[in-house]
């Protein structure tokens, strides 16, 4: 049974980082010697197609992986040493409606990391723009969430709900759960805005220490992504920014990035999560409908003064 460190990369807001932080952050890890493996789970197949892997349906994938119970090793993708893709074609966003009436649902994914002994130390995983089944089975099958966040003010207005259905997660299916941290993308350094959302959100998650809330101890990652178009041109090269631009913002970014989340988590084995631990609890049908019997209050999320 695997035990691999899985961590999902998620924000229900879509052009924030999410992929270019999965591919990225996985490719700098790897060039640490840590062997990644990146999980595409958005039925836009932007991280397969970041690789240069064609979207096919004659390949195993994701979808396979979900609805025909094909081992994670099977759909496997070496891309380069230390990198492995389980890739996803448009099929996936099918796979939402197919296995709307199987029971236990939201619980495939970590079913399929668990049944193997997977040669991984992280897997990564790539959430598509929702809170939809796909993103609640990488929460599922996660010990951690990382969330990618642009320092703008309406970035900030879907936090709550991921932040609900995070905390829905952890009392219902996966009790280990826990937000890691955030990484601000995209990042204009010495604009008034990027500095005041950066303040508001590190003071949000500070009234949360020390309590009970799975966001009680979420890093804001000191390391900022600063907006480059070296890393917006690594997708048409099929390649990440470390091979492409290795003395560009974003290598260098994304290197530093990879440090602080090493000093930040991994290294530290006594917080590594026991996957044979888990309760295994079915969420019910209507876990993020009205039908909850124990309603979750969205978080207070930061107000920032450019609403006005």
């Amino acid at each position: 049974m695997s035990c691999v460190r899985t961590i999902a990369i998620t924000n229900q807001k879509g052009g924030v980082g999410k992929t270019t932080t999965t591919v990225n952050l996985g490719a700098a890890l790897a060039g640490m010697g840590k062997n990644v493996c990146l999980i595409d789970l958005d039925p836009q197949a932007h991280l397969t197609m970041h690789f240069g892997i064609e979207a096919t349906t004659t390949r195993a994938g994701m979808y396979d992986v979900l609805t025909a119970d094909t081992p994670l090793t099977r759909a496997a993708v070496g891309i380069e040493p230390n990198i492995t893709v389980i890739p996803s074609v448009i099929d996936l966003a099918a796979a939402e409606v197919e296995l709307a009436g199987a029971v236990g649902r939201e619980q495939i994914l970590r079913d399929r990391i668990t049944e193997e002994t997977l040669p991984y130390d992280l897997i990564l995983i790539d959430c598509p723009p929702s809170l939809g089944l796909l993103t609640l089975n990488a929460l599922a099958a996660a010990s951690e969430v990382l969330i990618p966040l642009q320092p703008h003010f309406l970035a900030l207005q879907g936090l709550g709900q991921l932040l609900e259905t995070v905390s829905l997660v952890r009392r219902r299916i996966n009790p280990t759960l826990k937000v890691a941290g955030v990484i601000f993308c995209m990042f204009e350094t010495g604009t008034r805005l990027s500095g005041e959302v950066v303040e508001d959100v590190r003071n949000f998650f500070a009234s949360a220490s020390g309590g009970d809330a799975p966001w009680s101890e979420a890093h804001i990652f000191k390391t900022r992504i600063r907006r480059n178009i070296k890393l917006a041109e690594c997708p048409s090269h099929g390649t990440t920014i470390r091979h492409y631009d290795p003395s560009s913002h974003g290598a260098e970014d994304y290197a530093a990035l990879a440090d602080e989340f090493l000093a930040a988590f991994v290294a530290d084995s006594a917080e590594q999560t026991d996957r044979e631990t888990l309760v295994d609890v079915r969420m019910p049908a209507d876990v993020v409908g009205e039908g909850d019997a124990e309603p979750v209050a969205p978080p207070a999320v930061p107000s920032h003064e450019a609403a006005q």
